[in-house]
């Protein structure tokens, strides 16, 4: 019997126009050279815009390579349901890319993620399925996933937590991306940050900037009320939705990582408001974390350090939340020190670099 992933070769031809179709609407995204004053002095931080991906996430990056993967490895095969546990952002990915490749899709999601979330897979024709705190809530989320594909051989569980393809993912695509852009403006990052939700992001990005630049600094932040990177398991609540979700992904080595960065939800919120506000970057509270992290890693290292992180999606997933609602100033934030004064894009990369991204035989190698 054929060990192809492919029932005939006629579905292994649309497959792949398909996946060549898919890979020219993720990545490639430009890099944001953030132009502001704190404490009066003039200052420079860097973030991939990546809500400028097909379904305004970085996710896309990850769920795209999972899925090509799984399709060269035949783990997956026409007409099987895709089944994931998330917290949203994830959930659309596969949700939208699962059904450009003609799957079904079933997502397993806290019910306490925000409506916008909700409206935007079940728009996508995927199914969601509520949990309550009470049924484990995101944990939860994961069991009913696993136990579905136990009941059930046609179910392909994306396993984004452990999957080392989401690693590879911006190994492959995020890092070079960062390094060449940077490159082109004869650049080099000191520093990385980012925070983690399934943790590919930080592990793939920093793993390639370290073939470039061994001593980069590679850092993870999460936030300061639910410190789950610092203790080993959820504790405390927050309010950026899409990171430190009650537990270490498997794929995050803290001993291959610098020191975690803390960011308060609510000087998030103020950051994510102020981009918008002043510079019209209509991103989400997990931006506005990042890039305080950011910051707080460039007081560290000297004003003129190259820091760099990502905008990991747009605002249009929060108007629901505090995103759009009036938050307090605490001693201790970083914002209120900030003006914007503007920003530029980069989105030239090398030659090598842009064949790498742009050729129509990016994805499915080895499958045409």
């Amino acid at each position: 019997m054929s060990t192809s992933p492919f029932a005939a070769p006629a579905v292994h031809s649309q497959i792949v126009q398909r996946f060549k179709g898919l890979a020219r609407m993720v990545g490639n995204t430009p890099l944001l050279a953030i132009e502001f004053t704190y404490r009066g002095k003039p200052r420079v931080l860097y973030a991939k815009s990546e809500q400028l991906n097909m379904t305004g996430s970085i996710k896309d990056r990850m769920a795209l390579h999972i899925l090509e993967r799984a399709y060269v490895e035949g783990r997956i095969r026409a007409g099987d349901t895709i089944a994931v546990a998330t917290s949203g952002n994830t959930g659309i990915s596969f949700a939208a890319l699962g059904r450009a490749l003609g799957h079904p899709v079933t997502i397993f999601m806290p019910d306490w993620m925000s409506r916008e979330r909700v409206d935007l897979i079940q728009s996508l024709g995927a199914k969601i399925v509520p949990v309550t705190r009470s049924q484990g809530g995101f944990l939860g989320s994961i069991r009913m996933a696993e136990e579905l594909a136990q009941r059930d051989e046609r179910v392909f569980l994306p396993g984004q937590f452990s999957n080392g393809a989401n690693v590879a993912a911006h190994e492959q695509t995020t890092g070079p991306e960062i390094w060449w852009q940077l490159q082109f403006n004869s650049l080099q990052p000191d520093a990385f940050v980012a925070g983690v939700g399934t943790g590919g992001t930080i592990m793939g990005v920093g793993k390639y900037l370290r073939t470039q630049k061994p001593d980069v600094r590679v850092h993870p932040m999460e936030p300061v009320e639910s410190p789950t990177m610092r203790t080993g398991h959820k504790t405390g609540q927050h309010r950026i939705q899409g990171i430190s979700d009650e537990f270490i992904p498997p794929i995050v080595e803290l001993d291959k990582l610098d020191a975690v960065v803390d960011a308060s939800d609510g000087d998030a919120i103020l950051m994510a408001q102020k981009l918008a506000a002043e510079l019209g970057l209509a991103v989400g509270i997990s931006s506005g974390a990042n890039l305080v992290a950011a910051l707080r890693v460039q007081n560290e290292l000297g004003g003129e350090a190259v820091v760099v992180t990502v905008f990991p999606d747009d605002n249009k997933k929060y108007l629901s939340t505090d995103l759009l609602r009036e938050e307090p100033v605490k001693d201790g934030y970083l914002t209120p020190e900030v003006k914007f004064t503007g920003f530029r894009a980069f989105k030239r990369v090398c030659h090598t670099c842009c064949e790498m991204y742009e050729c129509s035989q990016r994805f499915v190698p080895g499958m045409a």
